[in-house]
C-alpha cells in the first residue's frame, strides 16, 4: 500500500501579495510624510539640517524614507513567500536593519541636535512601515 503525503506551505496567494504591497506602498507615502514633517518641524525648531557643510533638503528626509521603505516592503514580499515565518523573520529583520541604520547618523559630520533628528526619522518611518507591514504577513 502507497501513501502520500500533503505539503502545506506559508506561500502568499495573489490577493495576499496584494494587500501586502498596497499596505506597505501606503505606510510608505505615510512614512515618508512623517519624516518629513520630523525634519520641518525640527528646522523650524532651529535644529540645523546640515551635514559634512551640505544642508539636507526636507524632501530628502521622505525620498530616502520612501526608497528605503519600498525596499522593506520588497523584502516582506520575498518572505511571504519564501520564509516559513515571514512577520517574524520580516520584524527582526527589519528591527536590526532600523539599528543598524542608525550608525551613520551617529558618526556623521553634523552637529549633536542634527544627528538626533536625523535618527528620529528613521525611527519615525520604522515605527509606521514595519507594523503595517507585518500584520499583512502570515505568523
Amino acid at each position: 500500500m502507497m501513501t502520500t503525503t500533503a505539503h502545506t506551505t506559508t506561500r502568499a496567494t495573489a490577493s495576499s501579495l496584494g494587500a501586502l504591497i498596497g499596505t506597505g506602498v501606503a505606510a510608505t507615502a505615510v512614512a515618508s510624510a512623517a519624516t518629513m514633517a520630523v525634519g520641518a518641524a525640527g528646522h523650524a525648531a532651529g535644529v540645523s539640517l546640515d551635514m559634512a557643510g551640505v544642508a539636507i533638503p526636507v524632501a530628502g528626509f521622505g525620498t530616502l524614507t520612501a526608497v528605503f521603505s519600498l525596499v522593506g516592503v520588497v523584502l516582506a514580499v520575498a518572505l511571504a513567500r519564501f520564509a516559513w515565518r515571514p512577520r517574524l523573520v520580516f520584524v527582526r529583520t527589519t528591527v536590526v536593519l532600523t539599528v543598524l541604520s542608525l550608525v551613520p547618523d551617529a558618526i556623521a559630520d553634523a552637529a549633536p541636535a542634527t544627528k538626533a533628528l536625523l535618527m528620529l526619522t528613521h525611527l519615525v518611518a520604522a515605527a509606521v512601515v514595519i507594523p503595517a507591514v507585518a500584520r499583512r504577513l502570515a505568523a
